[in-house]
């Protein structure tokens, strides 16, 4: 009975949409979890690459926790970190290339930080710990939730580096003129990586400010 309970639960079950949900949250995988934090601090000068960033790791986390849950009864225990490697490693080719093709200069700005979506730690991490002991649509809403997490955090770094370091958002200006004619001035320094660590770092004392139960984390 309980074989056939699971087979039946609803795609979008209270548990099914946890694994989305929590990850924004309670379970974010930069501000909890504390990983990815690199690429936080390389790519999130502007919001147009932060979210072709965010995009990227989507398609490759969600993509590679499907394919990995497929093959997860099929493959040695021994090689197991190689496979999972391989599979990033190809989804990540491929998302690169469709960037290459269809958003040239984003792709230049990103440099090989794309490429390097394969060393990101919340890949591995949810390869090996969710998608390795769990059915392939567990596993894709998992790595949805994660890359969400993820893409929320560098789109909030982005904002305010943007704005306050260059007065644009998605390079269009945002701040008047007549605040330059008063004698505002971007702040040079929000466009260097140390103020995305600063910032990541504010992000963490508010959450954990307004959810008392991760300060025990």
């Amino acid at each position: 009975m309980s074989a056939e309970t699971k087979e039946r639960e609803p795609l979008f079950s209270a548990k099914n949409i946890k694994l989305v949900t929590k990850p924004l949250n309670m379970d974010n995988p930069i501000t909890v979890q504390v990983l990815g934090i690199c690429s936080a601090l390389a790519v999130t000068a502007k919001l147009k690459p932060a979210i072709v960033m965010s995009i990227s790791v989507m398609v490759v986390l969600a993509a590679s926790n499907v394919v990995v849950s497929l093959l997860r009864n099929g493959i040695p225990q021994r090689i197991r970190i190689i496979v999972q490697l391989v599979v990033i490693a190809t989804m990540v080719i491929l998302v690169d290339q469709v960037l290459k093709a269809f958003v040239y200069d984003i792709s230049k700005q990103l440099s090989v930080f794309v490429g390097l979506i394969i060393t990101n730690c919340i890949l591995m991490g949810r390869l090996e710990a969710f998608a390795m002991g769990n059915k392939p649509w567990p596993a894709f809403l998992d790595g949805i939730g994660n890359a969400l997490g993820y893409g929320l955090i560098l789109v909030i770094i982005a904002f305010f580096r943007e704005l306050l370091g260059s007065g644009t958002l998605f390079d269009f200006r945002v701040i008047p003129q007549s605040f330059y004619d008063l004698g505002y001035k971007n702040n040079g320094l929000m466009i260097l990586p140390p103020m995305a660590l600063i910032t990541v770092g504010v992000i963490i004392w508010i959450q954990r400010n307004r959810n008392r139960d991760l300060i025990e984390k």
